[in-house]
């Protein structure tokens, strides 16, 4: 038997889920059953675009209901306890710059179901993340990117 994947995340990134797996069920559940609803008075279902594309609507919301059910009953909760006092752990914030002279970053670093590179939560199994865990303030770090090799020093973590 496989085991199921943990999904570490905060408790405010489980929050957002169970908000978000809330809204499927309670309200685009609806709104997708009624499109359909509506696309088969339309009558024939072989030439009908609006049909196939409240069913396919249908299908990704299911799987998105799934899914997040599964991120929620298999997630770990990260808390303070579990935060390293000085060095790079998830949950955890961390300001680097790239070297030789680069702009600072800072980035949250989360588990994969609450990454978010737009609001600056990046997976610990991103590439930058992976290089950062462990580390500590001052260290200077080559992360392996897509991209090519970048170097990088600890700035400050929160």
């Amino acid at each position: 038997m496989a085991t199921e994947k943990v999904f570490p995340m905060t408790q405010a990134g489980k929050e957002k889920l169970e908000q978000e797996l809330e809204q499927l069920k309670t309200v685009k559940r609806k709104e997708v059953v009624e499109r359909i609803k509506i696309a088969r008075s339309f009558g024939d279902l072989s030439e009908n675009s609006e049909y196939d594309s409240a069913k396919e609507e249908q299908a990704f919301v299911e799987g998105r209901i799934t899914t997040i059910e599964n991120m929620i009953r298999n997630a770990k909760i990260i808390g303070e306890g579990d935060l390293a006092s000085d060095a790079v752990t998830l949950g955890r914030s961390v300001t680097f710059v790239e070297l030789p002279d680069g702009e600072e970053e800072t980035y949250t670093i989360v588990g994969s179901a609450e990454a978010d590179p737009f609001e600056g939560k990046i997976s610990n199994d991103s590439p930058i993340a992976k290089s950062l865990i462990g580390r500590k303030v001052d260290d200077v770090v080559t992360v392996q990117t897509p991209g090519g090799e970048m170097n990088v020093r600890i700035v400050s973590i929160k």
